[in-house]
């Protein structure tokens, strides 16, 4: 279960900058929508169906479910679109172009690199604030789309990154060009952070907290590398048919996501016929849902020992590094991370946003103990980036394989908590 709140009820109507062409002021109620068709009302459709697929999935949500939202008929909406898949396309292609933009307008400027460097973060950080239901949705529901857009995604959006590497080292030539990446990658979580939680403060409070995060990510000097640790020999004996089900069954939803994959396959994978697999989970929801409360016992467990600690400072920094060992070693959490929640139960789905909710808190109670002057808000802000970037890479491209990325994420982590 890794820690990714989302709001119980997706919000259909939200304010975003009069500047933008495609996301503009709006508030689209049954009255309005059926009444003057807006000239906008293409990019007012996407604004709705972006916020239901940051709270819900996107297989958790329907075309019937958008244009209910939306105060539109089924029909009228596909006057716009032709399916669903193409309103997310939408949505996360004007993501990409948002960070694009960003990006040339502050890097194409004379000004000296530090000067373009602000001007880079606050305007990511102003899009984030004025969209967040795309700060990351072009992320984690880019996978859903066909493989030329991913390809198109992966493409743009690497040369974006690329693009803030080349920036970082011209500041910090000290940094190998892999670690300058690492940093920018974990600068893009605290940005894309504000799309997993609803917490907020006054907007012109929040541009400069988030940018202030994430110059703090770009500033951390990653820790020498040690040697690892040599592997522990298990001596736990053989599994149960149960946990060997279930075992296989988080690999293959890690590998290939939960809605293509059959039970048939989970039997496969542990060596039973397919219909064997019911004996131990009635449905693939119920598989899900056993991830998801196999991941909170665990991280219950590492933040029990954590807590162990000699004072609030040292507890938090304990916990920090108990979740990042835990993430990297439990696939039950990345998977829960994805999980499409629609499938789930409601009393358990309930339930693990109760188990979630709770571990944040542990976090927030710790920070503000540390630092008694942070406000509670600004406090949930920092552990949600902090959070978010440990989800974040540990499942990004080159930077999941790094050997020490561990002891890396630990730092990045401490220094988002002020702990550096």
């Amino acid at each position: 279960m890794a820690i990714n709140i989302s709001p119980k009820n997706p919000m259909v109507s939200m304010g975003c900058s009069s500047s933008d062409k495609r996301y503009g002021q709006f508030t689209m109620s049954t009255s309005s929508a059926r009444g003057s068709r807006p000239r906008d009302r293409k990019a007012q459709l996407a604004a709705v169906a972006a916020e239901l697929f940051r709270a819900r999935g996107f297989h958790g949500v329907g075309i019937n479910d958008i244009a209910a939202s939306a105060g539109v008929t089924g029909p009228a909406l596909y006057r716009h679109f032709a399916d669903k898949q193409a309103i997310l396309a939408y949505v996360v292609l004007a993501g990409i172009d948002d960070m694009e933009s960003a990006t040339a307008a502050a890097l194409a400027d004379s000004a000296p690199p530090p000067e373009q460097l602000n001007a880079l973060l606050t305007g990511l950080a102003t899009q984030a604030v004025e969209r967040r239901e795309i700060a990351a949705l072009w992320r984690w529901e880019g996978p859903h789309l066909p493989r030329e857009q991913r390809r198109e995604i992966r493409r743009r959006s690497g040369a974006v990154l690329d693009a803030w590497t080349k920036a970082l080292l011209t500041l910090r030539p000290e940094l190998s060009a892999d670690d300058a990446e690492l940093l920018c990658w974990a600068a893009l979580s605290v940005f894309g952070s504000v799309a997993v939680h609803h917490t907020t403060v006054a907007r012109k409070r929040f541009v400069p907290l988030l940018v202030e995060l994430a110059r703090t990510v770009l500033d951390v000097s990653l820790p020498v590398p040690e040697e690892p640790a040599p592997p522990v020999a298990s001596s736990l004996g053989t599994p149960s048919r149960r946990e060997q089900v279930l075992t296989a069954a988080t690999g293959l939803f890690a590998e290939r996501g939960f809605h293509t994959v059959s039970m048939e396959d989970i039997g496969a994978a542990a060596g039973i016929a397919g219909p064997s697999v019911y004996r131990h989970f009635p449905s693939k929801a119920a598989l899900m849902v056993a991830i998801g409360h196999r991941a909170a016992d665990r991280l219950a467990l590492a933040a029990e020992q954590a807590l162990q600690a000699p004072d609030e400072r040292s507890a938090l920094g304990r916990l920090a590094a108990s979740y990042v060992h835990v993430l990297l070693r439990t696939p039950e959490l990345l998977v829960s991370f994805t999980a499409d929640r629609a499938t789930m139960p409601e009393r358990d789905k309930a339930d693990l946003r109760r188990v979630q909710r709770d571990y944040v808190d542990q976090w927030v109670s710790l920070l503000c103990a540390v630092f008694p002057e942070l406000p509670a808000r600004e406090a949930k802000i920092r552990v949600h980036a902090a959070l978010t970037i440990a989800n974040d890479l540990s499942r990004t491209g080159r930077i999941k394989n790094r050997p020490h990325l561990q002891a890396e994420l630990t730092t990045v982590l401490h220094a988002v908590l002020g702990l550096g």
